[in-house]
Protein backbone atom coordinates (compact mmCIF):
# COMPACT_ATOMS: atom_id res chain seq x y z
CA UNK A 1 0.00 0.00 0.00
CA UNK A 2 1.29 3.18 -1.06
CA UNK A 3 1.74 6.34 1.21
CA UNK A 4 -0.85 8.26 -0.48
CA UNK A 5 -3.41 5.52 -0.19
CA UNK A 6 -3.24 5.95 3.31
CA UNK A 7 -5.29 8.32 4.59
CA UNK A 8 -3.24 10.55 7.26
CA UNK A 9 -5.76 11.44 10.80
CA UNK A 10 -4.95 13.24 13.53
CA UNK A 11 -5.18 12.14 17.10
CA UNK A 12 -8.85 12.78 18.67
CA UNK A 13 -7.12 15.46 21.13
CA UNK A 14 -5.76 17.49 18.23
CA UNK A 15 -9.63 18.69 17.58
CA UNK A 16 -10.21 18.95 21.17
CA UNK A 17 -7.21 21.31 22.05
CA UNK A 18 -8.38 23.35 18.18
CA UNK A 19 -11.98 23.48 20.34
CA UNK A 20 -10.29 24.63 23.54
CA UNK A 21 -7.89 27.49 22.33
CA UNK A 22 -10.37 28.76 20.06
CA UNK A 23 -13.32 29.58 23.12
CA UNK A 24 -13.31 33.27 23.74
CA UNK A 25 -11.69 32.82 27.26
CA UNK A 26 -8.62 31.75 26.33
CA UNK A 27 -8.13 34.30 23.42
CA UNK A 28 -9.44 37.76 25.73
CA UNK A 29 -6.58 36.07 28.41
CA UNK A 30 -3.97 35.57 25.75
CA UNK A 31 -4.64 39.36 24.51
CA UNK A 32 -4.60 40.04 28.25
CA UNK A 33 -1.45 38.66 28.94
CA UNK A 34 0.55 40.48 26.03
CA UNK A 35 -1.06 43.82 27.00
CA UNK A 36 0.12 43.43 30.28
CA UNK A 37 3.48 42.28 28.87
CA UNK A 38 3.75 45.84 27.63
CA UNK A 39 1.93 47.69 30.41
CA UNK A 40 4.90 46.01 32.68
CA UNK A 41 7.15 47.57 30.16
CA UNK A 42 5.54 50.97 30.44
CA UNK A 43 5.76 50.92 34.04
CA UNK A 44 8.79 49.89 34.40
CA UNK A 45 10.01 52.68 32.82
CA UNK A 46 7.80 55.01 34.54
CA UNK A 47 9.17 53.81 37.60
CA UNK A 48 12.95 53.49 37.00
CA UNK A 49 12.97 56.77 34.75
CA UNK A 50 10.67 59.17 35.96
CA UNK A 51 9.31 58.41 39.94
CA UNK A 52 12.61 56.97 41.41
CA UNK A 53 14.40 60.30 40.25
CA UNK A 54 12.11 62.23 41.46
CA UNK A 55 11.70 60.56 44.89
CA UNK A 56 15.55 60.16 44.80
CA UNK A 57 15.52 63.67 44.53
CA UNK A 58 13.18 64.13 47.46
CA UNK A 59 15.04 62.16 50.23
CA UNK A 60 18.82 63.63 49.21
CA UNK A 61 19.68 63.13 45.34
CA UNK A 62 20.07 58.74 46.76
CA UNK A 63 20.03 56.46 44.15
CA UNK A 64 17.97 53.67 44.79
CA UNK A 65 19.40 51.03 42.55
CA UNK A 66 23.08 51.59 44.29
CA UNK A 67 21.62 50.90 48.02
CA UNK A 68 23.31 47.27 48.32
CA UNK A 69 25.67 45.53 50.72
CA UNK A 70 28.03 43.79 49.96
CA UNK A 71 28.47 40.34 51.32
CA UNK A 72 31.79 39.23 49.91
CA UNK A 73 34.08 40.85 47.98
CA UNK A 74 35.45 44.71 47.99
CA UNK A 75 32.78 47.49 48.50
CA UNK A 76 32.17 49.48 45.34
CA UNK A 77 30.62 53.00 44.96
CA UNK A 78 28.17 51.92 42.55
CA UNK A 79 26.34 48.16 41.87
CA UNK A 80 27.72 48.05 38.69
CA UNK A 81 31.08 48.23 39.50
CA UNK A 82 30.47 45.87 42.38
CA UNK A 83 29.21 43.24 39.92
CA UNK A 84 32.06 43.83 37.61
CA UNK A 85 34.70 43.16 40.28
CA UNK A 86 32.82 39.95 41.27
CA UNK A 87 31.26 41.35 44.29
CA UNK A 88 28.42 39.24 46.14
CA UNK A 89 25.86 42.28 46.80
CA UNK A 90 22.59 42.28 48.65
CA UNK A 91 20.79 44.63 46.40
CA UNK A 92 18.08 46.41 48.72
CA UNK A 93 17.91 49.38 46.48
CA UNK A 94 16.54 46.99 43.47
CA UNK A 95 14.15 44.99 45.76
CA UNK A 96 13.02 48.69 46.89
CA UNK A 97 12.35 49.93 43.17
CA UNK A 98 10.67 46.56 42.79
CA UNK A 99 8.20 47.27 45.45
CA UNK A 100 7.49 50.50 44.44
CA UNK A 101 7.05 49.39 40.84
CA UNK A 102 4.24 46.67 42.15
CA UNK A 103 2.40 48.73 44.60
CA UNK A 104 2.55 51.30 41.37
CA UNK A 105 0.70 48.68 39.33
CA UNK A 106 -1.61 47.44 41.65
CA UNK A 107 -2.85 51.16 41.91
CA UNK A 108 -2.78 52.33 38.11
CA UNK A 109 -4.81 48.61 37.69
CA UNK A 110 -7.10 49.70 40.78
CA UNK A 111 -7.73 53.11 38.69
CA UNK A 112 -8.37 51.56 35.58
CA UNK A 113 -11.20 48.70 36.80
CA UNK A 114 -12.87 51.90 38.76
CA UNK A 115 -13.16 53.20 35.94
CA UNK A 116 -14.02 50.88 33.69
CA UNK A 117 -16.76 49.93 36.26
CA UNK A 118 -17.73 53.99 35.99
CA UNK A 119 -18.20 53.77 31.98
CA UNK A 120 -19.61 50.30 31.84
CA UNK A 121 -23.51 50.80 31.02
CA UNK A 122 -25.07 48.74 33.69
CA UNK A 123 -28.98 47.51 32.87
CA UNK A 124 -31.15 48.37 34.73
CA UNK A 125 -32.99 45.57 37.15
CA UNK A 126 -36.98 44.99 35.79
CA UNK A 127 -38.87 44.62 39.04
CA UNK A 128 -39.40 41.22 39.91
CA UNK A 129 -43.78 40.87 39.51
CA UNK A 130 -45.17 40.08 42.84
CA UNK A 131 -44.83 37.51 45.13
CA UNK A 132 -47.07 34.95 45.69
CA UNK A 133 -48.27 36.17 49.06
CA UNK A 134 -48.54 39.35 47.66
CA UNK A 135 -50.70 38.20 44.72
CA UNK A 136 -52.88 36.44 47.44
CA UNK A 137 -53.39 39.12 49.00
CA UNK A 138 -53.92 41.46 46.07
CA UNK A 139 -56.70 38.66 45.38
CA UNK A 140 -58.05 38.93 48.71
CA UNK A 141 -58.35 42.91 48.91
CA UNK A 142 -59.81 43.03 45.51
CA UNK A 143 -62.64 40.61 46.36
CA UNK A 144 -63.27 42.35 49.94
CA UNK A 145 -63.76 45.65 47.88
CA UNK A 146 -65.96 43.77 45.69
CA UNK A 147 -67.83 41.90 48.05
CA UNK A 148 -68.93 45.28 50.41
CA UNK A 149 -71.36 46.00 47.53
CA UNK A 150 -72.54 42.08 47.58
CA UNK A 151 -73.95 40.09 51.53
CA UNK A 152 -70.63 37.90 51.87
CA UNK A 153 -72.32 34.24 52.54
CA UNK A 154 -70.43 32.25 54.83
CA UNK A 155 -71.49 28.59 54.85
CA UNK A 156 -72.00 26.85 58.39
CA UNK A 157 -69.24 24.52 59.63
CA UNK A 158 -72.09 22.29 61.46
CA UNK A 159 -73.91 20.21 59.63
Amino acid sequence: MALSDRHLRAPGWVSEFRGFIMKGNVVDLAVGIIIGAAFTGIVQSLVKDIFTPIIGLLVGGIDFTNIFFTLKGQHLRTLDEAHKAGAVTLNVGLFLNAVFQFLLVGLVIFWVVKLLTRLHVREDAKPAGPTASEALLAEIRDLLAKGAAEPVRVPSPLP
